[in-house]
Order: structure tokens, then C-alpha cells, then sequence
């Protein structure tokens, strides 16, 4: 399938002169399709189906892509499609009847209170790695943080005193996000006794590390809450972006103003923001329970 791509690459370079910037992208989001499809045991081109290309696309949603990134990948996955149609490579399009993401209610997951609060409790013990979990967790659930910024956390951006951390976000953007006194014990209590057992070197200043010593990675986070939420038996599909779409819906739910959360969480468009207003069902619920003559 990958000699495929190859082929179709080609045909945009030569007959549609496209450039290679766009090339490349069209290249890229294809090959992470057909690797997609080869863990799946997908022999063919021809054996893909309509479940398939979802899949894809939830699974990338499911790992903290946008809607706008999703979107691109569908739309290379049908011209794609379509240049195997055309070249009578392909019997059937399945992406023919299929809409752009774009147009989909692309509601984030979110967990509730009890399995946040479940979530929170599952690392258990006193040993450093169960610790920093739990102040991980707990910091991610806290300040809606995304996974890379957690990451990138240095101990010079956390202010105890003040009750704020300072993140660079998309777009090399600064922003400051508050946390709770509840977040900042478990987080004390990560750096003053377990910390120090991943790296003594005063030079590294990143706050969550490694049993190397070294700045923990996006996929061990990834790895950890779906370890966690497995021991907390929650069923839905959890990524670290699953916390920070909790810590939004609550504070909603809870009545913070827009505006603040689209500050806290960072985003540039309060539209991006506006999606958590189709999430909170409980919340609709309520309302139209409390007003409604004849709910």
C-alpha cells in the first residue's frame, strides 16, 4: 500500500503540480494511515472500509488531534481514494458518500466527577513512581494543561505562593493557569520526597521525569492514564487531552464564564472554546428540568 502512495505522490507532483511542502503533508498523513491499517492487519487497498477510515480518524481524535488536523487527513485519505478510482486501482470508493469531520459534532470525551475522582485515586502507595503519578494527574485534571506543556513543566514556571503555574502553549503563547491548594499539596509532596529519586542534578529543572531522570515523554503520560483508567475501571477510551476536556465541562458546569476558561485552556478563538457548551448534558438537563412547564 505504501508503494501506492508513492505512485499518487507522483501524479500530484507531475499532473497537478502541487508543491512539496503540500506533498509532503499529503505524504505524511498517508503513510499514518497505512500504518493505521497495517496494525489492523489490513491486506489491501481494497479491503479498507467505511469503518475503517473512521476508526482512523477517532483513533488520531482519541490522541489530542483537532478537528481542523482531523479534518485534513480525511480529505487526503478521499483524494486519495479517488486517484486509485481513477486509476482503476480501486473497486469500490468508500469515501465517496462519506462528510469532512468539519462538518461532524465532534464532541470531546469527557470523564465525570466520580470517575475523575477514581482516576485520581488509582495510583496507590508510597513508592516515588506512585507519587509523581498521582501529582501528574492531579496537575493535569487541575490546570487543563495539554500533555505537551506538562511535559515541557519546569520548576521555575510553578508558583506556590501565588497559586499559578506559567506555561508556553501553541503558537510559543505564555499564559497563566491557577490551581487548587489541593493540587499543590500532592504536588509538594511529588517534588519534596519522590522527585530527588529520578535525578539529584540540581541543573535539571523539569518537574516531571523519568525513571531515567529524564523529562517524562507524551507517550508515557498517554501509556499512564490508560493504565490508570483500566485500574479505576472506566471504559471509555481516556488520553491525557480526555483531563483536559474534564477540567473545561466542570468549570462550566459550575458556572466559570467563558472567556476564563478559553484564558486558562489557552486557545485563540473562543469558538474552539464554545464546544463544551454541546458537552455538559446534565447541566442542559437541569435547566430545562427547572424551567420547562411541562419537563
Amino acid at each position: 500500500m505504501k508503494y501506492l502512495v508513492d505512485q499518487f505522490i507522483d501524479y500530484i507532483a507531475l499532473e497537478r503540480g502541487l508543491s512539496a511542502n503540500t506533498r509532503a503533508a499529503y505524504r505524511s498523513d498517508l503513510i499514518k494511515f497505512i500504518q493505521f491499517l497495517e496494525r489492523r492487519k489490513t491486506a489491501t487497498i481494497n479491503a479498507v472500509k467505511r469503518d475503517d477510515i473512521l476508526d482512523f480518524l477517532f483513533f488520531e481524535k482519541d490522541h489530542g488531534l483537532g478537528v481542523n488536523s482531523i479534518s485534513r487527513l480525511f480529505v487526503a485519505v478521499k483524494v486519495f481514494f479517488r486517484y486509485l478510482q481513477q486509476e482503476g486501482l480501486l473497486t469500490g470508493n468508500v469515501t465517496e458518500a462519506m462528510d469532512s469531520p468539519k462538518l461532524w459534532k465532534v464532541l470531546p470525551a469527557t470523564l465525570s466527577i466520580k470517575e475523575v475522582e477514581r482516576l485520581l485515586a488509582a495510583p496507590e502507595g508510597e513508592k516515588p513512581v506512585a507519587v509523581r503519578d498521582r501529582a501528574l494527574i492531579e496537575l493535569l485534571y487541575a490546570t487543563g494543561l495539554r500533555v505537551s506543556e506538562l511535559c515541557d513543566l519546569t520548576l521555575d514556571n510553578i508558583y506556590f505562593d501565588a497559586g499559578y503555574l506559567r506555561c508556553t502553549g501553541k503558537g510559543q503563547k505564555e499564559r497563566i493557569v491557577p490551581f487548587s491548594e489541593k493540587a499543590a499539596g500532592i504536588l509538594k509532596k511529588y517534588l519534596d520526597q519522590a522527585r530527588g529519586v529520578f535525578s539529584a542534578d540540581p541543573q535539571n529543572r523539569i518537574v516531571f521525569l523519568s525513571r531515567r531522570g529524564k523529562k517524562i515523554s507524551r507517550k508515557t503520560v498517554w501509556k499512564l492514564i490508560r493504565q490508570y483508567a483500566r485500574k479505576a475501571l472506566i471504559q471509555k477510551k481516556l488520553s491525557p487531552h480526555t483531563l483536559r476536556h474534564s477540567f473545561a465541562s466542570h468549570l462550566l458546569a459550575n458556572n466559570a464564564p467563558l472567556r476564563i476558561i478559553q484564558e486558562m485552556l489557552g486557545h485563540a478563538d473562543i469558538a474552539t472554546t464554545q464546544i463544551y457548551t454541546h458537552v455538559d448534558q446534565s447541566r442542559l438537563k437541569s435547566i430545562h428540568t427547572q424551567f420547562h412547564p411541562r419537563a
